[in-house]
């Protein structure tokens, strides 16, 4: 094996070329670290004292002390998970650990609990569905190319390699069903070279590649219009997709019943597709039409266990909808910038020419009996009523972006993650746990970590800015100390040195039986990690909209891209009034604005 370290990088870092150019650091990645007791302990009394009481505190504060002591049950699991973490057959000492407690054992239904969605900006040179579906299927297949011959460059962050382990589970990949876990499914690209279409809840597969020749677009557009006008003829199909809508005990006893009623063929047809392009009928305008229509869709023409599924609608507007459970939204995330990039600016051939003669797309059929379709008509009425417990509305703000907030010399997402505490604030009165993703992928395996976004300082900020007395200074002053906080704790959090992992990590390894500690037991532990506000940035030129749901029945789901020249959040509840959380997003946007464009106005003092 050749292995050379590159000059560019820092003493640890190898570059194995025989594993190609997308996995050439994976193996030097460094693995992700485990705290000391005495750093997560003040880290978690910090985090906690600003959503507690003075005597919930104190209770907390007793419990954290009595953990970490001398003896104390928090020393001997340090010992347990850190010799997991030394074990060298362990590359994360948390991989498995999360996945399956976070997702894979998971049992409310992936739509929309677990789904997430881009909405992409219009194509001005696509306006069919078939021109603009087979535009993104050639884009997605070029970047699919360079996944599976290993050619993809890693991604960077901080200008180091971060783990591209995550997109082994992008293409000819599913989650399935299953008791008491579901597990992720993946078959060989070389055996698979088509994709899926659904038009009227039908499936179709398009062979992507024909006699060892990638179709070109023009004859991806071809495919893409007979499947549409092949499905219409037909029209609708008993939505065997509503299945995956459901909660996975539920599911997974109805994919049972399909196999026993000689569906295996069908159901491996579509989980081992390289993608879903589902072309809808339908015709979303508006942000919050687009949303709805990406993040959960009519829970018929879909197939929500699958990781990739583009969706174009009858008006040629798209997006894209993904299956959270073995690949965060990063690497997806990157796959839709690139398409888009790559469409919108023609960076990749996209051919009109035309063999002519192709196979028409062959309709994968299942066979469906009276109890399949009772079942189908039961999921199609439990996917109704939980969408329907949910409300949604996109807070879209072209007041600045991470232009204006750079000169107010500020981090840009730590200045939005402080609009979105000063809007709860002046919503709720007060402010509640928050989660804010935080990406560890610079270690092998490495997934999310939580930034609490919940300070001391934040909520001096928010009262500052609700103050009828605080001076602008005042005000700002509060502000850049809220920002300071945020970022040292999601610099701490991306370096593996967060909160909640550590604490998850040392609870799963105490042994049955054994007495669990108080700390696990106080009110706090779980207060403190009952996230009213889930959030998380990904931001692009290319989207108009991105998001998910909110994590607990009493929170927000807020989802936000900080742009050039403006500010985008998707606010999705339980009825908790999303439509007033855009209006105080808007009013603390502009409260902000205005502290800080005063301050910039102001003369400085000579020295």
């Amino acid at each position: 094996m050749s292995a050379t370290r590159s000059n560019a990088l820092p003493e640890g870092y190898v570059e194995d070329k025989s594993k190609g150019p997308m996995l050439r650091y994976q193996e030097s990645l460094p693995k992700l670290p485990v705290p000391t007791l005495e750093e997560t302990a003040a880290k978690y009394l910090k985090s906690v004292r600003p959503v507690a009481s003075q005597q919930e505190f104190e209770a907390t504060e007793k419990a954290v002390r009595e953990f970490v002591a001398p003896g104390g049950a928090g020393q001997e699991l340090q010992k347990r998970l850190e010799a997991r973490a030394a074990d060298p057959k362990v590359k994360n000492w948390i991989y498995e650990w999360w996945n399956d407690a976070a997702y894979l054992t998971y049992r409310e239904p992936v739509v929309p609990y677990v789904s997430y969605f881009y909405s992409h900006k219009d194509d001005p040179r696509r306006k069919t569905p078939a021109k603009r579906a087979a535009a993104i299927a050639t884009a997605t297949l070029t970047f699919k190319a360079q996944v599976d011959n290993g050619t993809l460059e890693p991604d960077y962050m901080k200008k180091l390699p971060i783990c591209m382990d995550s997109l082994q589970y992008m293409f000819n990949c599913t989650r399935i069903a299953a008791r008491p876990a579901d597990y992720p499914k993946k078959w060989d690209a070389k055996d698979h070279k088509y994709f899926i279409a659904m038009r009227n809840n039908r499936f179709y597969k398009v062979h992507h590649e024909v006699d060892g020749k990638t179709l070109t677009t023009a004859e991806l557009e071809q495919q893409l219009q007979k499947v549409i006008d092949t499905a219409d003829a037909a029209g609708k199909a008993p939505a065997v997709g509503a299945f995956t809508s459901e909660n996975r005990d539920v599911w997974t006893d109805y994919r049972e019943v399909l196999l026993k009623n000689g569906n295996e063929a069908a159901l491996t047809a579509v989980e081992a597709s390289s993608f879903l392009i589902c072309l809808d009928k339908a015709a979303p305008v508006t942000n919050e039409e687009r949303a709805h229509a990406y993040w959960h869709g009519d829970g018929q023409n879909r197939w929500y266990d699958k990781p990739l599924q583009f969706i174009v609608n009858d008006n040629a507007t798209s997006g894209f909808m993904g299956e959270h459970s073995m690949m965060d939204g990063t690497p997806t995330h990157r796959l839709n910038d690139y398409v888009c990039d790559v469409m919108f600016n023609d960076k990749v051939e996209f051919s009109t020419s035309n063999r002519g003669g192709l196979a028409a797309p062959e309709e994968v059929k299942f066979n469906l009996n009276s109890e399949i379709e009772q079942g189908i008509k039961k999921s199609e009425a439990d996917f109704a009523s939980v969408i329907g417990e949910h409300e949604l509305a996109v807070f879209q703000y072209h007041g600045y972006g991470k232009n204006l907030i750079k000169k107010f010399k500020a981090s840009p997402d730590a200045f939005m993650q402080m609009i979105i505490q000063l809007a709860y604030f002046k919503m709720f009165g007060k402010n509640k746990p928050t989660y804010e993703s935080a990406a560890v992928r610079r270690f092998q395996q490495g997934r999310t970590e939580t930034c609490r976004s919940v300070s001391d300082e934040a909520v001096a900020f928010c009262k500052a800015f609700t103050s009828d007395t605080a001076t602008n200074a005042e005000k700002v002053a509060a502000a850049r100390a809220a920002f300071n906080a945020h970022v040292k704790y999601i610099g701490d959090a991306s370096a593996g040195k967060g909160v909640d992992r550590h604490l998850f990590g040392l609870k799963k390894c105490l042994k049955e039986g054994e007495k669990v500690p108080q700390i696990f037991q106080d009110k706090m532990y779980g207060y403190s990690c009952n996230w009213y506000l889930s959030t998380s940035q990904l931001s692009s030129d290319y989207f108009n909209g991105y998001g998910w749901s909110q994590v607990i029945d009493d929170g927000f789901g807020l989802a936000y891209m900080i742009n050039s020249n403006s500010l985008q959040v998707n606010c999705v509840s339980k009825k908790l009034g999303s439509e007033k959380m855009r209006y105080f997003l808007t009013e603390a946007a502009e409260d902000m604005k205005i502290a800080f464009e005063t301050e910039l106005a102001e003369p400085k003092a000579k020295l």
